[in-house]
Formats: structure tokens, C-alpha cells, sequence
């Protein structure tokens, strides 16, 4: 049976593992530059509670700086993030993940991998590894290094290394590039369930395809600018600016 066949609906719990309600993110004249050059461009964002927000563009315009800069894993040269109207603290990324292009992962097995996550988090409980292991397709590999996973089942168990903590928003970079369409398919439906499930997905892809059948809603970046913000339909339907309409059609166009 394939993975994602297997893939259960996002495990919730009465216990604290529940994912709570989302808190509104947002940034307001957010700068970020490099060699005296403007790489993040007095960006204004404010996302919804909830969906599957997509941020998308051309190579170099910024996506997964300014995902950086949303997560508090870097500090702006100028603006804010904030977080119901308060700045981004070391509490307030705790109730945040996120998740790499290139999984992070620990020299150990799966299992003890998910543990770890539980236990820095503080969300250990009896047959929570399990659910989420089962969540993500990974139950009988739990006992392998985590080194000998293919690259898509090391990205499910980064995946489900994230939702141990339950968080509120995920981020994700462009979590799928380079895998096989299988693993690709396995990994949107863990992140439709974890969406339904209550936690707000901010995700970078390159996959106009993925955005369309995953997006809620389109962040269009333009040489650091947010140049649009739409619902998602509307966005692929009818883009309001030339570079949009440029990327969707897969003209070349240099992000800058």
C-alpha cells in the first residue's frame, strides 16, 4: 500500500499535545540587507490564522530570507515581526517549527529522534512517538538510523519531528524539492492534515503545481518586495502584475 495511503488524520489529543489556536502573524517595514544591497524591501505581511499560505517567485527574491526573518531565526535591519501584536521571542519560536529543504536530523534512530523532540519540548507521554510515527509512515522503520532513510522518508521524519511540538505556525522550505513525485504526494498530505488539523502552514515552494493544489492563499515576491497577496484562486486565475504573470507563464526572470 502506498504511504499516503497510510498517512492518519493529523492525532489530536485532550492532553497538551492539542494544537492551540493560532495567533496572528505579521511584519511591518521588515528590511534585511547584505553588501549594501536591499535584499528584504520594506515588506508588510499579515497572514491569516489559518490555511496554507505560499509564498512564491523567482530564484533570488528573497523567499526563504524573509521565512528566516518570520521564524526570529535572524533579526531585520529595520521593521518588525510580531506575533499578536507582540515581537518574536525565544517563547513565542518555541510555539513555531519549522522545516528545511535539507532535513536536520539527529545520528540516531527515527525513534529516538521523535523522542528527542518530544522530551526538549516537554510533550512526552505514553504512545505519543507512536501516533506520530504512524502519522508519517515511519512506524516500521523506527528501530533505523535515521542516516539509511531515503531523502523522502528523512523529510517525513523532520516533518513529524515538527508537529511533535504542536505548533501554531509551520514553516516550511521548500520541503519537497528534489523528491519523487511519491514522496512529494506523502508529504502533501501530511501537511493538508496538519493544516486541517489547526496549525497555520507558511510554506516556499518552486512547485506552481504544488501551490495550486495545496495554497489557500499566494505570497507573490518580487526582488524582496511583496508585490502580491491573494487568495489563491484569484492569484492563478487573474495575477495583478506583470512578473506574476511572467512566473506563472515560466518565463526567466531574474528575482532581483
Amino acid at each position: 500500500m502506498p504511504m499516503h495511503d497510510r498517512v492518519l488524520p493529523f492525532p489530536t489529543t485532550t492532553g497538551p499535545a492539542t494544537v492551540p489556536a493560532v495567533h496572528a502573524l505579521a511584519c511591518r517595514g521588515l528590511n534585511y540587507g547584505a553588501g549594501g544591497k536591499a535584499l528584504i524591501d520594506g515588506v508588510d505581511l499579515e497572514f491569516c490564522r489559518d490555511g496554507i499560505t505560499a509564498i512564491i517567485g523567482f530564484n533570488g527574491a528573497g523567499k526563504s530570507l524573509l521565512l528566516r526573518l518570520l521564524h526570529g531565526l535572524i533579526e531585520p535591519a529595520g521593521g518588525a515581526v510580531t506575533w499578536s501584536g507582540r515581537p518574536i521571542d525565544a517563547g513565542i519560536r518555541a510555539r513555531q517549527a519549522m522545516v528545511f529543504q535539507k532535513p536536520v536530523l539527529l545520528r540516531r534512530s527515527v525513534a529516538a529522534n521523535i523522542d528527542f523532540a518530544l522530551k526538549a519540548r516537554g510533550r512526552d507521554r505514553p504512545g505519543r512517538r507512536e501516533e506520530l510515527l504512524d502519522h508519517v509512515g515511519l512506524s516500521a522503520l523506527a528501530g533505523r538510523p535515521a542516516r539509511l532513510l531515503s531523502g523522502g522518508e528523512q523529510q517525513r521524519l523532520a516533518l513529524a519531528r515538527a508537529l511533535a511540538c504542536a505548533p501554531e505556525v509551520l514553516f516550511l522550505d521548500e520541503a519537497t524539492a528534489s523528491l519523487d513525485p511519491s514522496s512529494v504526494l506523502a508529504i502533501e498530505t501530511i501537511v493538508r492534515s496538519a493544516s486541517t488539523g489547526g496549525t497555520k502552514i507558511i510554506m516556499i515552494t518552486h512547485d506552481v503545481g504544488q501551490a495550486r493544489r495545496l495554497a489557500s492563499e499566494i505570497v507573490f515576491l518580487h526582488a524582496g518586495k511583496v508585490v502580491e497577496q491573494a487568495d489563491a484562486a484569484a492569484f492563478f486565475a487573474n495575477p495583478a502584475t506583470p512578473a506574476a504573470r511572467a512566473y506563472l507563464d515560466g518565463q526567466i526572470v531574474n528575482g532581483n
